[in-house]
Parts: structure tokens; sequence; C-alpha cells
């Protein structure tokens, strides 16, 4: 009856051994709980897109559960916090970009966190440019023309934003430091009504995001003059950067939004690492830089320190936008 015996003892020494191993595993490599992308903005906009695409691709990867929930509020700052205020276990990211964690700090001046101190950077994925649009019924053909009609009736032309604070607006204030020109600038209540009255030519120009106004500049109702990118676009590849426009002032000018992902600090690094790994490689996938041209972003793929070392540039350029044009959000 021994050799009967045998089997019985391997497999509780197999057992054994694997309840052994799994205590030297780090507790979040044992963690089959599902990981959750909190989107700070409402459902619809690229930020949405980016995270719901991120989140299947890295989940079949990952073979874990991965849901993206939206927490729209004060600018972003509602869902960034409650990531901020999550456990360090990679079970709660942050879908990112530069105006929750570049712009908001130095806009906000009741903040209660610094999504700089309070947060770790694991991937950065992609860069969304605007795009500047003047109404089709203009005279206004080029850069050029608009910053010398500018200068001509300083303070007179107006610029709409889809709010105070946003990247459009503060977009705008670089254009004047940069152009030297004295332009008003108009806040509306999102962007579709800034547009709407873009069309109806109640203001003279805005810098929007490119998903909206692409439509309307293909349907003939806007005119496009640049995009605010270092490079042109796919999705506009006729429209000629700032930095092209031959101002005095606009070379090198550039204003975009970078989109990543974000951990709370104090996330084990083997496990930000590891996801960085992950996601760059779901990022550098065609199936996922064909919907960042959708959304009119490219691809800008980084790692931890890559994206860090971005969000430090960033911070520091729209810090001082935010001084000079005195913005603020209570």
């Amino acid at each position: 009856m021994a050799p009967l015996m045998k089997p019985a003892r391997s497999s509780r020494r197999a057992l054994l051994m694997a309840s052994l191993a799994s205590l030297t595993l780090p507790a979040w490599a044992q963690d089959a709980r599902p990981i959750k992308i909190i989107v700070p903005f409402a459902p619809g906009g690229g930020n949405d897109v980016f995270a719901r695409q991120m989140a299947r691709s890295l989940g079949e990867m990952r073979k874990q559960g991965i849901i993206v929930e939206n927490k729209p509020g004060a600018g972003g700052n509602l869902g960034t916090e409650q990531v901020v205020r999550s456990p360090a276990d990679g079970t709660t990211l942050l879908l990112g970009h530069s105006g929750t964690i570049s712009i908001n700090p130095a806009l906000y001046k009741q903040a209660r966190f610094d999504p700089r101190k309070d947060l770790v950077p694991v991937a950065m994925f992609a860069s969304s440019a605007l795009v500047l649009v003047v109404p089709a019924s203009s005279n206004v053909k080029t850069v050029a023309e608009l910053v010398a009609l500018a200068r001509s009736r300083p303070g007179e032309l107006n610029y709409a934003s889809s709010g105070s604070g946003t990247g459009g607006h503060l977009t705008g204030e670089l254009f004047e430091e940069k152009s030297g020109v004295k332009i008003s600038h108009v806040p509306y209540k999102g962007t579709n009504p800034a547009l709407t009255d873009l069309v109806g030519a109640q203001v003279q120009m805005m810098f929007s995001v490119i998903p909206p106004a692409l439509a309307l500049v293909k349907s003939g109702r806007l005119r496009a003059l640049a995009v605010t990118s270092s490079k042109r676009l796919p999705s506009l590849p006729d429209v000629p950067t700032l930095a092209e426009s031959g101002v005095p002032g606009l070379a090198g000018f550039e204003s975009t939004l970078t989109y990543g992902i974000l951990a709370p600090r104090g996330t084990p690094e083997a496990l930000v690492r590891e996801m960085s790994e992950q996601m760059l490689k779901v990022a550098a996938t065609a199936d996922f830089q064909s919907r960042l041209g959708v959304e009119g972003a490219v691809p800008l793929l980084g790692g931890s320190a890559d994206y860090a070392a971005l969000i430090r540039k960033e911070s520091t350029k729209w810090a001082e936008v935010v001084k000079i044009s005195g913005a603020t959000v209570e």
C-alpha cells in the first residue's frame, strides 16, 4: 500500500511549497481586486476615451479587471483628490493631463493637495494641441494678418474659451505675451457654446480643442489659422504651426496638453515600474494610437521619470502664464 501514499505526500508538499512561495510575494502581486482608473471629467471627452481604451487593453494584458470611473468637478480637482486620498496599493489610478496636474496647482488657491507631491507618475502616452480658428466670414487668412489686426485695434478683438483657467484661455494669454498684442478674453461655459458664437462672428477667434473645431473647419464654417503644437498634426496637415507663422515672438511657440496615468504617492516602485512597462506596450499599439488620432492627439510615450520631468517643466511654464494673466479660482 506504501506506493499509494506517495502521490498524497507529493500533493501536500506541492501545496506547502506554493503557500510558502506566495508568502514571499508582495501584497500587490497577490491582489486580485479590480483596478479603478479615475477620470476627473464627465464621460465623452478625450480623457474618457483614452482611459477606457487603456483600461480595456491593459486589463487584457494583466488578466485583471480594470474599470473606469468618472468623477467630474472643480476643474478636475475632485477626481484627482479622490486618487490622492486612496490607498497606495495600485488599485486606484488617475487619468491625468496638464490641466489637472500642471495648471490647477497655480490656478486653484484653495486646493487641499499638490498633485506633484501627492501623486507619482506611472506613464505618459499622448499629447494634444489646440487649433486657432476664426469665423469663415473673417477677412483674416493668416496668423500674421491676425496679429497685425490686433495691433491696430488693441483690446478690441475678443477670443473665446470654454472657461477661465482652461487650456484655451491660458493659451490665449500665452499668445498675447509672445506676440505682443492685446486681446480680450470671453469665457463660456463649455466648448460648444463658444464655438457657436465664433461661427456667428460674435467673437473673433478661439484656441479650441481639435475634434469639435475640426468638424466646423471641414464644413467651411470656421477657418483654421494654426495649431499650437511644435509640429503639424496628421488631422490638419495643411495647417501650419504658430511657430511657422513668421511672427516675431512666436518662434518656438508650443501649447499642448499631456495625458498619462498617475498613482497615489507611496505606491510600490516595483508595481509602478511593472505597470509603466505594460501601459507603454499598450500605448505603442496601432489600435491605441488610432484612437488618439480620432481625438486630435498624437503619441507621446514616456515612463515614470520622463513623465515626472515633463510635469515639472509644464508646471513652471503654466504657473508663469497664470501669474501674468491674473487668473485664479477660489
